[in-house]
Parts: C-alpha cells; structure tokens; sequence
C-alpha cells in the first residue's frame, strides 16, 4: 500500500514539475449563429441534438514560445433545422524551457490544450446560454487519445512511415 502511495505521489510530483509555462491565453475567434431565432426558442421544441468538433494546431511563433489553438465548433440541430452553432479558436502561448526537442510536439498537442479546455468550456457555455439556450457544458476530452488518433490517421497518408510532423 505506501509503495502505492509514493509512486502516486512521485508521479504527481513529476506531472507538477512539467517545464511549461503559460504566457497568454486569449480569444483569437468567437462566432455564435442563432439562424432560426425566435422560432428556434418556442417552447415546446425538440431537444437539439448536439455535435462537436475538435482541432487542435500549434505553431512556433518565437524563440522557445509556441502557439497553441483550441477550436471546438458545436452544432445545433431541431429536426432538420438548425438551432445554432458556436465556433470558438483559443489560444495560448506557452514557453518550454529546458525541454528537449524531441518532447515538445507531444507535450504542446496534449498539454497545452488540456490547459486551455476548462476556459475554452466556459466561452462556449456563456454563448449559448447568452444565445437564449441551456448552456452547452462540452463533455471533456482526452488530448492524449486525440494526439495518438491524429498521428495514426496521418501514417497511413504518409505510406505507412512515420507521421510527418512539423519542425518544431
């Protein structure tokens, strides 16, 4: 049992010592659409059936900086209608200082979103809340998978080698 405990507690200790640091955090785009509004907000409408999508880029923008977005867009539907659609890039700047190269795709395309979702949940609730709905409480996502599944899509492309990844 305390074998348990300090290989819990040494890989807390390791997770909190990640050599990334957050610089800025920001909205780069935001658009609500409400293309049905008011009909769209009768009451006895149906329940809209919901679908998300995630992206997730990121760039070098300076010496040891990186860019990393965030962009969820979330679709609406009443019927053959649409209720409304929320499309939100969010950014944040992130350092990794001390961290050898080979590490910082992984730890940018997985952490670094990890990072930003909580904020990026709760634009995306407050607009369609703002928009006249519930708010939309997206479900969370595990980046790590979402890496992995981009980097296994990407192989067969590249004929079954390795995915090509960007310089950074």
């Amino acid at each position: 049992m305390s074998d348990q405990l300090s290989n819990g507690a040494e890989q807390s200790s390791q997770a909190s010592s990640l050599p990334m640091h957050v610089l800025a955090q920001y909205v780069k785009d935001l658009s609500f659409e409400n293309p049905n509004a008011p009909q769209s907000l009768l009451p006895n409408q149906p329940q809209p059936q919901v679908n998300i999508g995630v992206d997730v880029q990121a760039q070098m923008v300076g010496e040891d900086v990186y860019e990393v977005t965030l962009q969820l867009r979330c679709e609406a539907r009443q019927g053959e209608g649409v209720a409304f659609i929320v499309e939100l890039s969010y950014g944040g700047l992130f350092q990794l200082p001390g961290l050898p190269q080979e590490h910082h795709r992984p730890v940018l395309m997985i952490e670094g979103p990890r990072m930003l979702f909580p904020f990026a949940r709760a634009i995306v609730s407050s607009a369609t809340r703002d928009g006249g709905y519930p708010p939309l409480m997206v479900n969370p996502i595990d980046f790590a998978d979402l890496y992995h599944r981009q980097g296994a899509a990407a192989a067969p492309q590249a004929g079954g080698t390795e995915p090509q990844q960007p310089p950074f």
